[in-house]
């Protein structure tokens, strides 16, 4: 009886825990969805003003927007992919070829060692 007991106690705090960080995990990512949909509003409001104050763009309406549509994206996207694929194959083996070298006592290991006397 005492352990039937027990293990419904660990039971409902562990279904307590675990709802405690179902709902910890989805307001952070609220807070994260809503802070990336901010900054981008953000950022397209200082660009507006910076343009309007260089005076690169007087007729810009308050509910213009800057952003790229997504075909662009996607033709931009390919054409950098496709640009990478143009380059022709190598065939990856490397030549090694020995260069001789006049010898040179500065990297002999002979001269290294110590001769001890007893």
């Amino acid at each position: 009886m005492i352990l039937i007991a027990q293990l419904s106690v660990i039971k409902e705090e562990g279904i307590i825990i675990s709802i405690t960080g179902y709902l910890i995990v989805f307001f952070a990512l609220l807070l994260l969805y809503y802070s990336f949909k901010m900054a981008s509003k953000f950022l397209q409001y200082n660009i507006k003003k910076k343009l309007t104050r260089l005076g690169k763009m007087p007729h810009i309406k308050e509910n213009q927007s800057f952003e790229i549509p997504g075909q662009v994206m996607a033709a931009i996207a390919m054409t950098i992919y496709l640009s990478q694929e143009l380059h022709d194959d190598e065939s990856n083996i490397l030549t090694i070829k020995k260069a001789s070298r006049a010898y040179s006592p500065w990297s002999s290991k002979i001269y290294g060692l110590q001769e001890f006397k007893r």
